[in-house]
């Protein structure tokens, strides 16, 4: 398809802008500082790129002001409809990575599916599906999402309107597909968002039926800030010559702070209650490892008086959707979930999340503590370790190429809170008296800066294997865990707990 003119020449370039310009009605700006993970650009700009000027009213009046590293890198080669390997790091813009080219690709005259976008979860659908409705809302393009847990004859009656983008989960879209309802016979557009799930044993076969339906001649995205080994088998088999991007000159996000506090399991209530009092909370996201744990650490989490949802697979899926939305709109504080949101899921007010129940593998505890610090600000990551946790914890320590600190009586919120939010949270609580209560905490002390975290080099496609020893910035191995255990974890012999918290609660297993 003919790339459109650029949309400002005119024999006053400046009042052309301006007249385009003039009428778009962005949300209010962003004020909060950003980390390198988003500000390190090349210094193109939307504009640059030669976009439709719908689209770009669209880009604009969702906010965006200029492109991400991703976005910068990603979206001229998927202009040339050439297929694109990216990888890069949680929160940095990779969906508008994607939804932008594949929206400049489509004919809005073609009553035919003319973009699939994959991805893993239901709620993630939602949201990506929302982002291709907002920066394509002037362009007239008809967005689709379909996903398991709803009915299937409201999916196969809105497939004989029109329909563009089609987002969906790969079961869903499978079925639509192999009943004939959904048409990809026409769809030039294939892209995957969190592809290592994608690809996984569970999605790849039904991957591979989709793409037998879907012409010869089409453009292959794939996105995630993970690429096991099985990614490179399905370039190898399914793209053609890829452009690789691969942003990961460090795993962990910039502006995310991590810290690990050593209690029992007994203690796990009080500690998180601790937290809650100490922390100046935005709001929060919970992850236990099971959904069992989920309700039963909800219920506690509303006995102590905090608001809470939670969330998780066995839920029906109507409830799912009410409980993300109402999350992501502000209603309640804290979230306690599984590992159904780690993928993907895209809150900017959530600045605190807490690992109830300690990840196994380092994959999973990446996905988890990138759903706070979003596009480049601040976050804070807090795990409650066990013993049984001890070795995992250093395992993902070494494979991430991280430290990940014991918790100090007081944590500075300069790391996690926007300048500024502090009062604006005191207005709050003095104007809202049936609102969690959420104590400003005490007087913090500065302190000393971080030393840099020392990450491996990192290649795109990588095994579970770990790299090679690593050593801490302060000298000492990350490749013996007893011995550090006992050398830092406890120095003293001091647990690093939150002060003031006491006796403990069982969330049982």
């Amino acid at each position: 398809m003919a790339q459109q003119s650029r949309p400002s020449s005119s024999a006053s370039p400046a009042s052309s802008a301006n007249d385009w310009k003039a009428g778009l009605r962005p949300p209010p700006k962003d004020a909060r500082p950003q980390t390198e993970d988003v500000t390190a650009t090349k210094g193109l700009e939307f504009e640059d790129m030669y976009l439709r000027r719908e689209l770009l009213m669209g880009i604009f009046e969702a906010g965006f002001e200029r492109p991400s590293p991703i976005q910068e890198e990603a979206i001229p080669v998927a202009l040339t409809k050439r297929d694109v390997l990216a990888r890069a790091k949680n929160g940095t813009g990779k969906t508008a990575a994607f939804v932008i080219p594949a929206l400049q690709q489509i004919d809005v005259n073609k009553n035919k599916i003319q973009a699939l976008l994959l991805v893993p979860t239901r709620e993630l659908a939602l949201q990506t599906s929302q982002v291709c409705k907002i920066l394509g809302k002037h362009m007239g393009v008809q967005v689709m999402v379909t996903t398991g847990g709803t009915t299937l004859k409201d999916d196969i009656m809105r497939l004989s309107e029109t329909v563009h983008v089609l987002v969906g989960t790969p079961g869903r879209v499978l079925d639509l597909t192999g009943k004939n309802v959904a048409d990809l016979s026409e769809c030039p557009v294939f892209v995957m968002d969190e592809a290592d799930k994608l690809l996984s044993p569970e999605f790849t076969p039904v991957v591979e039926q989709l793409l037998s339906y879907m012409p010869k001649e089409r453009q292959v995205m794939l996105f995630s800030a993970t690429f096991p080994l099985i990614v490179k088998d399905f370039k190898d088999k399914h793209m053609s010559s890829p452009y690789e991007i691969n942003l990961m000159d460090e795993l962990t996000l910039r502006g995310v702070t991590q810290y690990y506090a050593f209690v029992e399991e007994r203690q796990k209530v009080h500690c998180l209650n601790t937290l809650f009092s100490k922390l100046q909370i935005n709001q929060s996201i919970i992850f236990c490892n099971s959904t069992n744990r989920v309700e039963l650490l909800a219920k506690k989490i509303t006995e102590l008086g905090y608001s809470c949802f939670y969330s998780h697979a066995k839920m029906l899926q109507s409830h799912r959707n009410r409980v993300f939305h109402d999350f992501r709109n502000g209603v309640c504080r804290n979230l306690v979930c599984s590992d159904l949101l780690t993928r993907g899921i895209d809150i900017q007010a959530v600045n605190v999340v807490i690992n109830f129940d300690f990840p196994k593998n380092s994959e999973t505890y990446l996905h988890r503590i990138g759903r706070s610090g979003r596009f480049g600000h601040l976050g804070l990551a807090i795990n409650l370790v066990t013993y049984e946790d001890r070795f995992n914890l250093y395992k993902i320590e070494q494979e991430l190429g991280t430290e990940i600190q014991p918790i100090p009586s007081t944590i500075d919120k300069r790391l996690y809170v926007a300048p500024g939010a502090a009062e604006e949270q005191q207005k709050e609580k003095a104007s809202t008296a049936n609102g969690q209560q959420q104590p400003r905490p005490q007087q913090h002390q500065q302190g000393p800066a971080r030393p840099p975290q020392q990450a491996p080099n990192q290649v795109l496609y990588q095994s579970g294997a770990p790299p090679q020893q690593q050593v801490r910035p302060n000298g000492t191995s990350l490749g013996q865990p007893q011995h550090i255990m006992q050398q830092r974890a406890y120095p003293g012999g001091q647990v690093p707990v939150p002060t003031g918290y006491r006796g403990g609660v069982a969330v049982p297993r």
